[in-house]
C-alpha cells in the first residue's frame, strides 16, 4: 500500500512538472504579431499586419473534424515535409475557419520567412500564401475548445459588435494557442475582419494580398 501512494505521490509530481514545462514552452513559442487599437468591454479591436502562412483546406464542418485532417498535413511540413527538408519552428495561434462548405486550418511560419525563402511543400494539399493585413475583432476564452464552445463564442462576439454598431466581414475564425494536452494556461479566440474606419498603425501601412504559391 505504501508503495502504491509513493508511485502515485511520483506520478502526480511528475505530472505537473510535464505541465509546467508544456506551458513554459508554449509561452516561449513565436506568437503572430499584432497591434492592439482599441480594448472594449467583452472583446478587442487589432490590426494584424500581412503574414506568411501554410494553409489547407478541407471539406471538414466542425472543430473535431478539421483538426483531424489539417494538423498532421501542417504539422509535417513544417517538421521537414518539403523539399528542402527544413524544420520550421512552430508559432501560435492556430488559425480555423470552420464553414458549411469548404473549411481551412492554418498556422503562421515565423516572422523570419516569406514565401520566396520557405521551401515547396511535399504535400500539394499544403499551400503558402500571405495574408492580408486586416483590423479584427477578437474575443478570448480559456479551457478546451469544442464546436459548441466556438459557436456561443461566435455569438457573444457577433452580440457584442452589433450592440456597438460596428460592421464586420467575412467568416467568424478560430485562434488556438495551446497543445491539446496542455491543461492550464489556455488561450483560445474567435475573431472577425473589422470595417473599421480608423487610420493603420504608422508601421503598418502595405496592402497585403492572400495570394498563393
Amino acid at each position: 500500500m505504501k508503495i502504491a501512494l509513493i508511485g502515485m505521490g511520483i506520478t502526480v509530481v511528475l505530472f505537473i512538472v510535464f505541465q509546467i514545462y508544456i506551458t513554459m514552452t508554449t509561452n516561449k513559442a513565436e506568437t503572430q504579431l499584432y497591434q492592439l487599437i482599441q480594448a472594449e468591454k467583452d472583446f478587442e479591436i487589432r490590426f494584424y499586419p500581412s503574414s506568411t502562412m501554410a494553409v489547407i483546406t478541407s471539406s471538414a464542418k466542425t472543430y473535431r473534424e478539421l483538426g483531424k485532417v489539417g494538423f498532421a498535413k501542417l504539422a509535417a511540413y513544417i517538421f521537414g515535409g518539403n523539399k528542402d527538408k527544413m524544420q520550421i519552428a512552430m508559432t501560435s495561434p492556430v488559425h480555423m475557419d470552420i464553414g458549411d462548405g469548404l473549411s481551412s486550418m492554418s498556422f503562421a511560419m515565423p516572422a523570419k520567412y516569406n514565401r520566396s525563402n520557405l521551401p515547396v511543400p511535399d504535400n500539394a494539399d499544403v499551400r503558402i500564401v500571405s495574408s492580408p493585413d486586416e483590423f479584427v475583432a477578437a474575443i478570448t476564452f480559456d479551457g478546451f475548445p469544442s464546436q459548441e464552445v466556438i459557436e456561443k463564442q461566435t455569438a457573444l462576439l457577433k452580440n457584442a459588435l452589433n450592440e456597438r454598431h460596428l460592421s464586420f466581414y467575412g467568416p467568424f475564425r478560430f485562434l488556438g494557442y495551446n497543445p491539446p494536452y496542455q491543461l492550464a494556461g489556455r488561450r483560445n479566440e474567435i475573431i472577425v475582419a473589422l470595417n473599421w474606419a480608423g487610420d493603420r498603425p504608422e508601421e503598418e501601412r502595405k496592402v497585403g494580398h492572400a495570394d498563393s504559391l
